[in-house]
């Protein structure tokens, strides 16, 4: 006798067999989500539980940044729930480098290194910046004994002193200073200087520099002078600030576009939440930006970029 129809409650042949393929589906589906696939092949992402690692430009001493960044990413491993692991660097060009290959999926990059690392990576993001950064500014920095004075204008009297940059691809060490030199003299660094171009290793070095009398001029981040000052690493009646530039963008976090790929769709925005609504006073002064952080993209940095593709850095 043939069956009935589901209303006398035998299932049809064709319906059970969709029943039973339908069933198929779905456990292949969890099946592949559980190996990774993606696409055809997979339903959902699986979520990676490698660290997500970040590191920062050694703009300083790297023995004192990496205590104070393991702050940071302590911090960033509780509000997030990722684990959150801090790579120190040699340099700046090595932190781009990283940031480039995936090794590392967060940067706190200066203005200069994040439209470089922007511009290597597509899709990268800028997510986060100090309420500072927007309206950053270097220090024009001489020697008691060089003879230049204080005041409001470019400091011309600088011609052929001996005068050393911060780290080749900073932005407040180099890029700016550089283009305010050329903005102002109508001459390249070279020519205004007469030496070719000389640079430290970091801001804090830089100070010592001028103080020391290595040499009698330089450019520096106006953050760190003023906490060296504070803190009694620097001399301000030896190591005198002759001139302050005008603002810029500079230092934030930049994104690397990996991450909802391997932490869930969203995550940059839950990471991006996380640092704008850093409130421990630790976790702000080891970043020295005690009046906290902002939200911030791309285009904040235009003028940067267009700044560095002038001076011929942005692909450095």
């Amino acid at each position: 006798m043939k069956p009935t129809s589901s209303r006398g409650g035998r299932a049809l042949p064709a319906l059970a067999s969709l029943l039973l393929l339908s069933f198929a589906c779905s456990h292949k589906a969890a099946h592949d989500a559980l190996m990774g696939r993606s696409g055809d092949e997979a339903a959902a992402p699986v979520l990676s539980k490698e660290p997500l690692k970040f590191t920062a430009i050694p703009d300083k001493n790297t023995t004192e940044l990496a205590a104070k960044y393991k702050v940071v990413a302590d911090y960033l491993t509780k509000a997030t729930g990722v684990t959150v692991e801090y790579v120190p660097t040699a340099d700046y060009q090595a932190s781009v480098e990283l940031f480039r290959t995936g090794d590392v999926q967060l940067a706190w990059f200066g203005g200069l290194t994040s439209v470089q690392a922007v511009a290597k990576v597509p899709g990268a993001r800028i997510i986060a910046t100090g309420k500072v950064d927007p309206h950053f500014k270097s220090y024009f920095i001489a020697h008691k004994g060089a003879g230049l004075v204080p005041g409001d204008s470019f400091p011309m009297a600088l011609k052929g002193k001996t005068f050393t940059f911060g780290p080749m691809n900073s932005t407040s060490g180099r890029l700016m200073p550089e283009h305010f030199i050329r903005v102002n003299t109508k001459m390249s660094p070279e020519e205004f200087f007469g030496t070719p171009n000389q640079y430290s290793t970091g801001h804090d070095q830089t100070a010592k520099l001028v103080e020391a009398g290595t040499f009698q001029a330089g450019a520096m981040n106006y953050v760190t002078y003023d906490s060296m000052v504070k803190d009694g690493k620097l001399d301000p009646a030896v190591c005198v600030k002759i001139w302050t530039t005008p603002e810029y963008a500079d230092y934030n976090f930049t994104a690397h576009p990996s991450l909802d790929q391997r932490y869930g769709k969203g995550f940059t925005e839950k990471l991006q939440k996380a640092i704008v609504d850093i409130q421990d006073p630790a976790v702000l002064a080891a970043m020295q930006r005690k009046d906290g952080m902002i939200a911030a993209t791309n285009a904040d940095f235009q003028t940067t970029h267009d700044v560095a593709v002038q001076l011929d850095l942005l692909l450095k």
